[in-house]
């Protein structure tokens, strides 16, 4: 798996945890939007796409099936992020 693009669009409110909204494109044939970055207690993650079920909880919409997968993209999509903040 390449990731091929990212795009990162920031949020600029002040008071929320949600920093950025990032899409990603894999082997410059499928895209992925809408993948919150977003800051917890615990520093900067991020949070795939998701819709809200039933019960009141959230179910991711696509995800990694692996971790090394997992890794690949939040590591690809926070660089992107950092280089992002750094231009501003």
């Amino acid at each position: 798996m390449t990731i091929t693009d990212i795009r990162i669009r920031l949020v600029n409110k002040e008071d929320s945890k949600l920093k950025a909204v990032a899409s990603f494109t894999i082997d410059d044939a499928f895209i992925v939007h809408d993948v919150r970055i977003v800051e917890g207690p615990n520093g900067i993650f991020i949070a795939m796409p998701s819709k809200k079920i039933p019960d009141g909880d959230y179910k991711d919409i696509v995800h990694p099936k692996h971790n090394e997968a997992r890794e690949q993209i939040t590591t690809a999509i926070l660089e992107a992020y950092n280089k992002e903040i750094a231009n501003q």
